[in-house]
């Protein structure tokens, strides 16, 4: 049948970090390859009542039955709120409720991209929004730092194509971990302005802050521009699966009414709704735990950074540099000209079992070959001890 597929399927290729994800189930890894919680931390009793809630006293006729595509309203409410609390002023009808934020990501492709057309993405960058953009056949350019490329530049490169959107996670990033300070988030605000292009800001690690000063979001910072979320470029992408419950797939958007009008269309045609009890669910376990669990969440992961990096300054030979991020479940490394992730990690996996990510995948133009990311969030101390000293003895050769 493949000679029946349509062209964009060429481009679709499989997920390296899905596959390694397959390492977990062989005994004896030490894998710091999936950004995966830990499902110790999952507020499983609170989801338990939750469930027991909704479908409990006749609810079941709401939480079994189709609903708006759009998303349940109370929940639509509750994130209106949390919105707002991090200087995004927004209502319920702002935003919308997706299967986790990858389903946004995919969204916003298919809105804004031709074939052709230019997604502005970093140099590394999210893998799954690469997979996601990619469908739609875009060329990609490189984001420089702070957007100081200049829009003169972008446009010569877009040749006859457009430069659709900007892509970036401005709070401890995918894959590297790295923020954008204040300064930088003003001048992509700039440049967007500038190339008259949307801005998506994916906010899917934004609360798992350990310290550091916290930095406004880029959707805040136009609002501050602004004064009214109708008239601002920038798109939010939120998701409850780094904080409550990656399972159960309940991400959001904000953004203008236009955009949230057109991706509800888009909802409707795709899966018509996100299933109604998850969504019920995650806004009470969201509205009587949120604020108490992500202290507990940030704790448990900041010592596990901590122990992550202090692990890498007794091991990692001379010539391998790395990330020190604020927060998120991150540390990229870099290892020496000429090195090779993916050689690294089949020695490593041979050798002494241990698992990460080649970074090579994380870079549009298969660059990027000697830099690899490490995950920290579903390691105690101990375990991160004793893989990355496992992995600094095969460095070391």
């Amino acid at each position: 049948m493949h000679q029946l597929f349509a062209t964009r399927a060429a481009r679709m290729k499989a997920s390296e970090i899905r596959e390694l994800l397959k390492l977990l189930d062989q005994p004896g890894i030490i894998s710091f390859a999936g950004g995966i919680p830990d499902p110790a931390l999952f507020p499983t009793e609170a989801f338990s009542q939750a469930f027991q809630q909704a479908l409990g006293a006749g609810g079941g006729a709401q939480a079994l039955q189709y609903s708006v595509s759009e998303g349940y309203m109370p929940l639509r409410e509750w994130i209106a709120g949390h919105m707002r609390k991090i200087g995004i002023d927004c209502g319920p009808d702002d935003v919308l409720i997706t299967s986790g934020s990858q389903q946004a990501l995919d969204y916003l492709g298919k809105l804004f991209l031709s074939p052709g057309d230019t997604a502005l993405v970093g140099w590394p960058t999210y893998l799954g929004a690469l997979a996601a953009f990619n469908a739609y056949e875009p060329r990609f350019d490189r984001l420089r730092e702070g957007g100081n490329a200049g829009a003169a530049q972008y446009r010569a490169a877009a040749g006859p194509g457009t430069v659709k959107y900007a892509y970036l996670s401005p709070d401890f990033a995918n894959p590297t971990g790295e923020t954008v300070d204040r300064q930088g988030r003003e001048a992509l605000l700039d440049l967007a302005e500038e190339l008259d292009c949307a801005l998506i800001e994916d906010g899917a690690y934004q609360a798992l802050r350990y310290d550091g000063q916290a930095i406004p979001p880029i959707l805040a910072l136009e609002l501050e521009r602004k004064g009214d979320l109708q008239a601002c470029r920038t798109i939010y992408c939120g998701s409850f699966s780094k904080t409550l419950s990656p399972g159960l797939r309940v991400g959001w958007v904000v953004a203008a009414r236009p955009v949230i009008a057109q991706l509800v269309l888009m909802k409707q045609a795709a899966d018509l709704h996100s299933a109604t009890i998850n969504q019920m669910a995650v806004h009470q376990v969201a509205q009587t735990c949120f604020d108490s669990h992500i202290p507990k969440v940030r704790a448990t992961y900041g010592a596990r950074r901590d122990a992550m990096l202090a692990a890498l300054d007794r091991h990692m030979p001379e010539g391998v540099q790395w990330t020190r991020p604020e927060g998120g479940m991150f540390i990229w490394l870099t290892l020496p000209p000429g090195s090779d992730g993916a050689q690294l990690l089949a020695r490593a996996l041979e050798t002494v079992k241990v698992a990460f990510v080649p970074g090579q995948a994380f870079h549009p133009d298969g660059s990027g070959a000697n830099t690899i990311r490490l995950s920290f969030s579903n390691s105690d101390e101990a375990t991160i001890a004793e893989g990355i000293a496992r992995l600094g003895a095969v460095l070391h050769g």
